[in-house]
């Protein structure tokens, strides 16, 4: 999947990114509740995670 839909997905529905991503898993359920719990900590929990493996420069 591309990562600009990835990207986009993670901002504006953050589960399906982190599912897309991780796949069904402990991950997965930290990111519904993280996102029934507020949308940022949601979109924040799945930007990290797609992007963790990733170095800065």
């Amino acid at each position: 999947m591309s990562s600009l839909i990835r990207i986009l997905l993670a901002i504006f529905i953050p589960p399906v990114a982190v599912l897309v991503t991780t796949g069904f898993g402990i991950q997965f359920l930290l990111n519904i509740v993280l996102w029934v719990l507020g949308w940022v900590p949601g979109t924040v929990h799945a930007l990290w995670l797609m992007n963790r493996d990733r170095p800065l420069l």
